[in-house]
């Protein structure tokens, strides 16, 4: 056990250290805290850590945000197996909540086998908990995140469709989320009619749903409803009611993601490029992007982006801003460093 801990310090010693170039000690500081205060930390502290990641992954580039989660990563890791805790379900919360974090922080970063690794490990701890709606959540964000790039969206459907087998009939949040995925997946699909049709089930079940009150109440609520409906919308070219999901979208303190309002703007772009105007909505999109500091373009902005790309017919696609904007996404690709630590149980 001694042996094994000692590794699992080495490797998080390796992955921070690449960011410690000043040598201010902060990676040894780190493990120090994690030795010292790992098996004293309780759920109200875990919460709050769960908060601050959550803030960080909002506010902050995904890469600071992976190596910060790897810390506390191990931490929970220790007290799990340190401690008669294994069994405990609030700790298994705070697991699965973690985990979902790391895994969003991995899809921004596009390194898409870890992120599936780790979001195997927050559906096992999500399950284990017995929460009902955290095991939902995290499948929902699990399936949303799938369609960056991660996996096919008929893939996606295919998770959306698994996790409504264990939801039950009764309203609830959880279930919501899951169709809210489920929209967005037929989108992708060109399945129009049915996004629509998801979408305005979605908007039922959240209506009737009670708000959230478990862990990181703010991460599955916070402004789903109208991002949604603004891909929906965007992606057909139906420039109206695109127009009002973004007012919405943008006017919501309910999620103050940095990346939210970039995607929101590119599929501005896309609902331009959708009903014709080709290199309005590329030059539209190239600023966009050009606007976005290059330690913050996500993974999930690129793929946003080359959505606008697809958008535009085959025979329009060699237009001089066309080619550049390819250019463009190609160049500023978020490239993933140093791989994390396997997932707990994975």
């Amino acid at each position: 056990m001694r042996r094994r801990a000692f590794l699992l310090d080495l490797a998080a010693l390796a992955t921070i250290e690449q960011n410690d170039p000043a040598g201010t000690g902060e990676p040894v500081r780190q493990l120090l805290d994690m030795a010292v205060m790992s098996e004293l930390r309780s759920v109200d502290d875990w919460e709050m850590t769960c908060a601050d990641h959550l803030h960080g992954l909002r506010t902050q580039p995904p890469s600071k945000v992976r190596d910060a989660l790897i810390v506390d990563l191990l931490a929970i890791h220790r007290q799990m197996k340190n401690t008669d805790a294994h069994d405990n379900p609030d700790l298994q919360r705070i697991v699965a909540a973690l985990s979902t974090l790391h895994a969003n922080a991995l899809t921004r970063l596009g390194d898409h086998g870890s992120a599936i690794h780790w979001w195997r490990t927050a559906r096992a701890a999500a399950d284990k908990s017995g929460d009902l709606e955290l095991r939902l959540g995290v499948r929902a964000t699990e399936a949303g995140h799938g369609l960056y790039g991660q996996r096919a969206p008929d893939t996606v459907l295919r998770l959306t469709e698994n996790a409504q087998q264990i939801a039950g009939s009764a309203p609830s949040l959880g279930l919501a989320l899951v169709v809210c995925s489920k929209a967005k997946a037929l989108t992708l699909l060109g399945r129009h009619p049915e996004a629509v049709q998801a979408l305005n089930s979605y908007r039922d079940l959240s209506a009737s749903a009670p708000e959230p009150t478990g862990i990181m109440p703010g991460y599955w609520k916070g402004g789903q409803l109208h991002f949604a409906e603004h891909m929906v919308h965007a992606a057909a070219g139906d420039e109206s009611k695109a127009h009002q999901a973004k007012n919405h979208v943008l006017a919501s303190s309910g999620n103050p993601d940095y990346q939210t309002s970039t995607l929101v703007y590119l599929r501005d772009a896309q609902c331009v490029v959708a009903n014709g105007g080709f290199d309005e909505g590329i030059h539209y999109a190239t600023e966009i992007l050009d606007s976005v500091p290059p330690r913050y373009r996500s993974h999930m902005i690129t793929e946003t982006g080359k959505a606008v790309l697809r958008a535009v017919p085959v025979e329009q696609q060699q237009s001089r801003a066309i080619r550049e904007f390819r250019e463009l996404l190609t160049s500023t690709a978020p490239e993933s460093s140093a791989a994390p630590p396997r997932a707990l149980g994975a």
